[in-house]
């Protein structure tokens, strides 16, 4: 989950590549996957469908234990807002979901009000926004 990625743990990206636009994506989910190589698309295991990934630059070291690096996924559920604007995240975002404008090679992201959707009434009460990008 985002929230549990550490700045430290993707230090070595090199660069970030987008299979799909994103443009049109209010947000993306990431995680952080023990994969096989440095580089290359890395296999997806998921229901729905990756839309982009990290790569690591050759400074990137192997884990000791189990030889596999530490590399970023970015991906979207079928029940996600792009597929389903009316769903179960039509005015939220899943936990793990940053608006992907905000991300870059070693920079987690967050969310804005355009990836968390609109603000709840309890945060126009208070006058709280979130940042636009």
């Amino acid at each position: 989950m985002s929230a549990l990625i550490e700045p430290q743990q993707i230090a070595h990206e090199s660069e970030i590549i987008w299979l799909e636009p994103i443009e049109e994506l209010d947000y993306v989910r990431q995680s952080l996957d023990r994969l096989q190589s440095r580089r290359g698309r890395p296999p997806y295991h998921r229901d729905g469908r990756m839309v982009g990934y990290a790569t690591l630059s050759s400074t990137a070291k192997a884990s000791r234990v189990s030889g596999t690096f530490l590399r970023r996924v970015f991906w979207l559920l079928p029940h996600d807002r792009d597929q389903q604007p009316a769903g179960s995240y039509a005015s939220s975002s899943p936990s793990e979901a940053i608006d992907p404008r905000t991300l870059a090679p070693g920079v987690t992201g967050h969310k804005t009000q355009r990836s968390a959707g609109p603000p709840s009434p309890a945060m126009r009460e208070l006058g709280i926004t979130l940042p636009e990008h």
